[in-house]
């Protein structure tokens, strides 16, 4: 018997090869009958809100662990190898985990639901303190809001996951290469 987490395993594997796929073929993803499919997530909706809980999950779990104080005490220290620190790790774990969720940095569902949403924006709040206190440090220039530089982050693990999908860049090269990528193209002027 098939358990729900082996389902949302699969689909997840699926979905971030291909994001559109219907529920029968998530469901033969996952080597169940779509009927089986359907008694642990009613619709195509229930199952993208579990995947993109458990994506903010880990969104905040790499908030939450490039610090040992959390992203805040980085931040909040002025201490600008600390926050180079957190950065470096912060990002590290976004490719990690974009590895594994790379279909919820585009799929629109997951900005269509509220509360995904609503905790989205708390957890783009809290990565936008560390990223104001970089610039404050002098460690990421200061002459963009600090939000566009979020943007700019999420700008590059989309391109990071098209890069090693498409074949134009290895998965061990990617840390360095957007990190450096980052800090070169939003580092003080």
């Amino acid at each position: 018997m098939v358990t729900t987490e082996e389902i949302l395993a699969a689909a997840q594997r699926h979905l971030n090869v291909d994001p559109r796929a219907s529920m029968a073929v998530l469901a033969s993803a996952a080597g169940v009958g779509r009927a089986t499919l359907h008694r642990h997530f009613a619709s195509r909706d229930d199952l993208l809100h579990e995947l993109g809980t458990r994506s903010l999950d880990r969104w905040e779990t790499s908030l939450d662990a490039a610090d040992p104080q959390a992203v805040e005490g980085a931040a909040d220290s002025g201490d600008a190898a600390r926050i180079t620190a957190c950065l470096q790790d912060m990002m590290a774990r976004f490719l990690a985990d974009s590895d594994d969720f790379g279909f919820a940095l585009t799929d629109s569902y997951l900005t269509s639901a509220d509360d995904l949403l609503a905790r989205s924006d708390a957890l783009v709040d809290r990565e936008t303190h560390l990223y104001a206190a970089a610039q404050r440090a002098g460690v990421l220039r200061d002459d963009v809001p600090p939000r566009w530089l979020g943007h700019a982050v999420y700008g590059l693990l989309v391109a990071a996951r098209e890069a090693v999908r498409d074949g134009d860049v290895a998965r061990r090269d990617l840390d360095a290469m957007v990190m450096s990528t980052f800090l070169d193209g939003a580092g003080p002027r």
